[in-house]
């Protein structure tokens, strides 16, 4: 039976690339037949990667059958994976958040969650000296990997180790870090194909707050006035994306990679709410800037309360 190795809905570059990077252990190394997969189409930046790097972009899936063996990467959480997941032969779990309870597997398992910003840079030490034995392709994506989720170590979420990985893999690609960067991020911003709702589900999490219900929603960007010159549209589309989605709310932040800040839409008095207790905000209009905001891992979710 071939191991199907997959990350979260909506999937980044983390969730892209590191299904292809453990695939491709499992496979080459431990002798283990494994196949990528993807709970979704890729973002702008994600489909970057797979060209720049050569990867064929995995098959996207929607369900996984009783029985079938799977290996879950950068998430834990039941909400961002397929119904019937309990139902599955999860085999292992590597990932970076926090664990979030409601995953039931057949048996023990394997499971890695490091605090580090990238599940790729779990991976890199996993590997131990098998990680010398990735291909370019392989090493491309684990390098896109930890520069996607530290934003270039701008990220509060960046450990040293982080940086650490990165350092290796650029040398041995031959890769100017800060130039290989901003390519990536002018990708991640060219989202002017996208539908108001595309945009807001592109990279968003569900969570219950204060016996509320919310779509949060992440925006990483070097160009904010793109999206932010469609709020108007925006906002009006978080109503209907709130319906469909079954939540009580949508919040959707853009942050802006250089100015390291972000800009937090506020359609109703509920957002505000939020705005102004989560975070210490004074919000006068349908918008509001919140300084050093960078991390919805580690300084949006937990610092939201009603």
């Amino acid at each position: 039976m071939t191991i199907k190795v997959f990350g979260h809905l909506a999937p980044d570059t983390d969730s892209t690339g590191s299904p292809l990077i453990w695939a491709w252990y499992l496979s080459e190394i431990k002798g283990t037949a494994a196949e990528a997969k993807l709970l979704g189409e890729p973002n702008t930046e994600a489909l970057f990667v797979l060209d720049r790097w050569s990867l064929t972009k995995p098959e996207i899936i929607s369900t996984v059958a009783a029985g079938e063996q799977i290996v879950i990467v950068d998430t834990n959480n039941p909400a961002e994976l397929p119904e019937g997941i309990n139902d599955a032969d999860i085999l292992a779990i590597i990932d970076h958040h926090k664990l979030f309870g409601g995953i039931e597997t057949k048996g023990p398992i394997d499971i890695t969650i490091r605090p580090v910003a990238c599940t790729a840079t779990i991976m890199f030490d996993l590997m131990g000296d098998d990680a010398a034995k990735m291909p370019e392709g392989i090493k491309g994506a684990m390098l896109s990997c930890i520069l996607s989720d530290t934003l270039e170590f701008r990220s509060p979420t960046t450990t040293d180790r982080d940086r650490e990985v990165v350092a290796l893999l650029a040398d041995d690609l031959g890769v100017n870090v800060t130039d290989y960067a901003n390519e990536m991020f002018a990708a991640k911003s060219d989202v002017s194909a996208f539908s108001d709702a595309e945009l807001i589900r592109m990279d968003s999490k569900k969570f219950e707050v204060g016996g509320k219900s919310f779509r949060v929603s992440v925006l990483e960007t070097t160009a904010p006035n793109i999206p932010l010159d469609r709020k108007a549209s925006l906002m009006e589309t978080m109503t209907t994306v709130a319906t469909e989605d079954g939540v009580d709310e949508v919040l959707l932040f853009v942050v802006d990679i250089l100015k390291e800040e972000a800009t937090l839409l506020v359609p109703n008095d509920v957002v505000k709410t939020v705005a102004e207790k989560s975070f210490g905000a004074t919000v006068t209009g349908d918008t509001v800037v919140l300084p050093g905001i960078m991390s919805r891992k580690k300084q949006i979710i937990p610092n939201l309360t009603l």
